[in-house]
């Protein structure tokens, strides 16, 4: 078994990797990605992956040879919605519990965006000062990540059709986090209410590798529909009759209701992909035996700005506050929290160990038992270490929860920006099931102006025909004010097929932005909504940080 230059024990089909992949020139990799990254940032030019792009090409061994170094591994975190929060969440609960983490915070989820991060962080040296990494990672480069570093951890969210020209349908989508699956080495947490996620349990095969699951209680599963369940339905207008403060009653105008709930049949869906229906009811019929799986953690209430979580052991939910924006944000919550739990499992089995001295000997054969010894002989380096895994070992309940209500918002999650003495909205939004949750987590109002920014650049996906599976009735009375993008005029002319009324279409985001934010001395802080896709939320932001505050993400302008 290989040791790092820090005493710390890994996997070995890591630490060869680490090694075989050294450079000759590899002890001035961190000097030239600085550089690389300062210039970069300088002359505004390459964008926050740049840097990681050139050091893939110079030394393509620096990636897996400096995340060798973490005592407590990598929790990698994939999936087709929900990325960039839930990574966020378990980053900031982890470091909230006491742990030296490393995250890339951008949304940058290639493995050049992770390397970039880790140029940041790392010593001219190459030393990395952390102990467990939490890395966000596109379904198809987390096949490509997996080939160089095994993560100890893996949280598996869901798929949905996202960015077809990429990954084709959703099966396909499955079978790359499959691999995702089959490589790591500690816990697998999955999405029981996903049964394509489900399934990949069956993909665990690690010597000592174990999988525990996050999912719904039986009355919310209708309002977190599949990616099967949005490709043959379309909201039934009028359904929503419930009272305006159920925090629930906007996802009811927006998402199929159960049973026909609303009094009516289903409308089927005129979409392009009705086809899929046959293909899909098979899947659906798995549903019910999913729901059977224990979850170590259940979202089972939705509040404004609140939750319950049953955790497993428990018998009653326990309520907390979150400050992150959208309903789907508190199931990434439940998400966030199994995967923190497995790791704090892991914690309190090796202080059971150590205690009993039953680790450090001959017995390490499993790449879990490997890892228990490797954190031995790091402590043995850094005593400092065995107090920040005790202090996750130790926590309760209510310290994991009271961590998830200081999660705030990722750059353009849901992030506020004070424009002109407006509260300014970002929204991402990427695939069907992204827009109707946005659309219905934030409902206009006659104080809200909304936009909608389309681009088709590579990282959004070229293939915008999902747009026509989004529901836009719900903007009917409110209007969109302006829409911007490349794919402006597509996107005016799917909201004309809704009957939903646009004010103007520029594809220029900047001069369609300008008068958008323009304050209208009538009307003064109003709210402004701003739906966008991933290039195009680059675009915004950048041009608002030419007159608002806009916090630094690194990720270029």
């Amino acid at each position: 078994m290989g040791r790092d230059n820090h005493g710390n024990a890994n996997d070995n089909t890591n630490t060869a990797r680490a090694r075989d992949g050294k450079a000759w020139n590899s002890f001035a990799t961190p000097a030239i990605g600085k550089l690389v990254r300062k210039a970069a940032r300088l002359t505004r030019h390459g964008g926050s992956a740049f840097p990681g792009k050139v050091v893939e090409r110079i030394d393509p061994g620096f990636l897996a040879r400096t995340l060798a170094q973490l005592p407590l591994g990598v929790v990698l975190v994939s999936g087709t919605n929900g990325k960039t929060t839930t990574t966020r969440m378990v980053a900031s609960m982890l470091s909230e519990l006491g742990l030296r983490v490393f995250t890339n915070p951008t949304g940058s989820n290639f493995t050049r965006g992770v390397v970039s991060a880790l140029l940041e962080q790392v010593t001219l040296g190459g030393r990395l000062d952390a102990d467990i990494a939490v890395l966000e990672l596109d379904e198809a480069y987390a096949v490509h990540f997996v080939r160089q570093v095994k993560p100890r951890y893996a949280l598996l969210l869901n798929v949905m059709r996202d960015q077809l020209d990429r990954f084709g349908e959703i099966d396909n989508t499955a079978r790359l986090l499959g691999h995702v699956a089959e490589a790591t080495t500690g816990t697998v947490v999955l999405n029981r209410e996903d049964p394509r996620i489900a399934r990949l349990a069956d993909l665990v095969r690690e010597p000592g590798a174990d999988v525990r699951y996050f999912g719904l209680s039986d009355d919310l599963r209708a309002f977190f529909p599949s990616d099967d369940d949005m490709a043959t339905t379309v909201a039934v207008e009028g359904a929503a009759t419930a009272e305006a403060s159920d925090p629930l009653s906007p996802l009811r105008g927006q998402l199929p209701l159960p049973g026909g709930a609303s009094g009516e049949p289903p409308v089927e869906s005129c979409s392009p992909r009705e086809g899929e229906l046959s293909g899909a009811a098979g899947l659906r019929g798995s549903v019910s035996a999913t729901a059977a799986l224990p979850a170590d953690v259940t979202l089972t209430r939705v509040g404004d700005h609140e939750a319950d979580f049953l955790i497993a052991g428990e018998s009653e939910p326990r309520t907390t506050t979150v400050r992150l924006e959208g309903v789907y944000n508190l199931y990434n919550a439940a998400a966030a929290l199994a995967v923190v739990r497995a790791v704090q499992a892991d914690a309190e089995r090796f202080g059971i160990l150590t205690v009993c001295g039953g680790i450090g000997g001959p017995r390490e054969e499993t790449p879990r038992e490997r890892t228990f010894a490797g954190l031995r002989s790091a402590i043995e380096h850094d005593g400092d270490l065995f107090e920040r895994v005790q202090l996750v070992r130790e926590a309760r309940i209510e310290t994991l929860l009271a961590a998830v209500s200081h999660v705030t918002p990722a750059f353009g999650r849901g992030e506020v920006i004070d424009v002109n003495g407006q509260p300014t909205e970002l929204l991402l939004v990427k695939n069907p099931m992204g827009f109707r949750l946005s659309l219905a987590s934030f409902p206009p109002n006659a104080d809200t102006d909304t936009m909608i920014v389309i681009n088709d650049e590579y990282a959004d996906g070229r293939d915008m025909s999902w747009l026509w599976d989004v529901d836009f009735t719900s903007l009917r009375e409110t209007g969109v004010k302006q829409v911007s993008g490349m794919r402006a005029w597509d996107m005016a002319l799917r909201l004309e097929y809704d009957r939903v009324p646009v004010g103007a279409v520029d594809t220029d985001i900047d001069a369609a932005l300008a008068a958008f934010v323009r304050p209208d001395p009538a009307r003064p802080g109003r709210r402004k909504h701003i739906y966008c896709t991933y290039t195009a939320m680059l675009k915004v932001r950048a041009a608002l940080a030419r007159i608002a505050d806009v916090a630094d993400a690194g990720v270029g302008q």
